[in-house]
């Protein structure tokens, strides 16, 4: 009988170490990572580390010296929640197949992590698939914006202009 329990600690041990080597080297893989990702429009180009931060924002091409504040925003946002998303599936893709280790091995379903709560909507309102997402809206609600006031009724003059 002590035999039995001598395996089970020595195959414990062996999983163990195991473990610990793959999430040494899941660390290793996403220290040392990093995704880039522009805006739709071209105008920004955003990196970012491992766990989201913004590491490198880049203005191409002086696009920037035409765009209205809001509109560069815009892109600036877009560019840098599409690297965060792209970035939040590598962690996921690195990390799950640890969380999904049992003392056993391998467990049918996944275990401890809803990588939902962990990163929210980034995961799925930008997904590879390109479709409405709550930045797009809220780019085309800018821009939107911008378009210029019509005329005041009965074709008055603007009092805002001149500065005042």
């Amino acid at each position: 009988m002590s035999e039995s329990i001598e395996d089970r600690v020595a195959e414990a041990m062996a999983h163990l170490k195991a473990t610990e080597e793959a999430v040494a080297q899941a660390q290793g893989e996403l220290n040392a990572a990093s995704v880039t990702a522009h805006s739709a429009d071209r105008s920004v180009r955003v990196t970012v580390g491992a766990k989201g931060e913004l590491t490198s924002l880049e203005f191409l091409d002086g696009k920037y010296r035409n765009m209205a504040a809001s509109q560069l925003s815009a892109s600036v946002l877009e560019a840098a929640n599409e690297a965060r998303a792209e970035m939040a599936r590598r962690v996921v893709d690195t990390l799950d197949p640890l969380t999904r280790m049992t003392s056993r091995g391998m467990a049918p379903e996944r275990m401890g992590v809803d990588w939902g709560s962990v990163f929210g909507s980034l995961l799925s309102e930008t997904a590879v698939e390109k479709r409405p997402t709550a930045m797009s809206r809220f780019r085309d609600e800018i821009h939107e914006d911008e378009e210029p006031p019509a005329a005041p009724p009965g074709g008055g003059e603007n009092k805002r202009q001149g500065g005042a």
